[in-house]
């Protein structure tokens, strides 16, 4: 039996067991080995708050409709993260013993069909465990470099770096795909990188990496900001931000901090819709442009250049460069799969604070009972 973990309904996520199917002709199956979980994203399932089980939405108009249309509870995917060994193959295209890169959600195996799902073979001199952001976080990381470029060259993106090499770059938000974003745009040649996080164990977290770090609750980061990176008269604050914080108060601080015309590249979902943004002060008046960075698709014009599989062969070297930090710095527990549900409980009614979680299965990490908390 395969062991899944399934959000139930608001507060309740458990274990179910699903029978294996048989192995068709050109799939293969894949044990678990790690699997992250996304404190943000994953936690509004575990919470009730994500549109998704709220309203349901029309893929073809790109509309919510007001009523849950299938999309409501159970939530049978909880996780896009996740790293396993190919155990068995009916396919010329993977073989077993491989490890990859998928994003089938957290549960001990799958059963892959490589015509349907996306899987990364994952290099040999890369730590498996960092194989968690190649499917699917690095990419969305480095889909908001991408348009930061696209904002300054349109369709002729040559490289991550053209939106953020020799530039004054703000990142507002310390979590994971924050960091991530930092850490791209140093490693493509930023001239200044600034996080903006209030919490203090997250701002640490920039600092073992490198990253200065600045509290908003501290210092007036827009103030700060325009008064240290001068363009010209009338010109001051960063060249561009980059959004991935889900609160109104986040996107509020992003727009002071931004040089006239200069655009917010936003990666962030806010589930409460962004209420408290004032779009007639620093937003109308320095005729800013916000630009939501989705993984769901790449700049416009040039998605035949830099499809998924290009933006995670850009993370592999990130993770190449910087992997060793990222493993010591960034992932802060490793759990047993088996302690996913009292890990999320606990993260999502505050009682534990974690910026990478990461699941591990039989072989994958610790032995079952133990645990690695910071």
């Amino acid at each position: 039996m395969t062991r899944a973990l399934w959000a139930l309904e608001p507060g309740r996520v458990e274990f179910v067991e699903e029978p294996h199917t048989p192995l068709p002709e050109g799939g293969f199956r894949v044990e678990t080995l790690y699997s992250g979980l996304s404190a943000g994203t994953e936690l509004t399932f575990v919470k009730g708050t994500n549109p998704a089980v709220l309203t349901g939405w029309d893929a073809a108009l790109g509309l919510f409709t007001g009523e849950p249309n299938g999309g409501g509870y159970p939530v049978r995917k909880l996780g896009y993260m996740q790293v396993g060994r190919v155990t068995e193959a009916r396919s010329a295209a993977v073989r077993p013993g491989w490890l990859v890169a998928m994003t089938y959600g957290h549960r001990t195996d799958y059963t892959a069909d490589p015509r349907a799902d996306r899987f990364v073979r994952l290099p040999e001199d890369l730590d498996p465990l960092l194989g968690i952001y190649v499917a699917h976080m690095g990419p969305i990381c480095a889909n908001g470099l991408l348009h930061a470029a696209a904002d300054v060259h349109g369709g002729d993106v040559r490289s991550l770096g053209d939106g953020v090499r020799g530039r004054k770059v703000a990142v507002v938000g310390a979590g994971v795909v924050g960091v991530l974003t930092a850490l791209f745009a140093t490693h493509h040649g930023a001239a200044e990188v600034v996080v903006v996080d209030p919490t203090p164990s997250r701002r640490a977290t920039c600092r073992g990496l490198g990253l200065e770090a600045m509290d908003p609750d501290e210092v007036d980061v827009g103030r700060a900001l325009k008064e240290r990176w001068r363009h010209g008269p009338g010109d001051h604050g960063a060249d561009v931000v980059f959004q991935c914080r889900g609160r109104s108060r986040a996107l509020a601080v992003a727009l002071r901090a931004l040089r006239p015309q200069g655009s917010v590249i936003d990666l962030a979902f806010y589930t409460d819709n962004a209420a408290e943004v004032c779009l007639g002060e620093e937003f109308h008046h320095n005729g800013l442009g916000i630009r939501c960075a989705q993984i769901g698709r790449v700049p416009r014009g040039l998605a035949h250049l830099w499809d998924r599989e290009r933006l995670s062969a850009e993370t592999i070297d990130l993770l190449r460069a910087r992997g060793a930090d990222v493993r010591e710095r960034l992932v802060t527990d490793l759990v047993p799969l088996e302690e996913a549900p009292a890990l999320m409980a606990d993260v999502a009614e505050r009682r534990r604070h974690v910026v990478q979680a990461v699941f591990t299965v039989d072989g994958g990490g610790p032995s079952a009972g133990s645990r690695s908390y910071r």
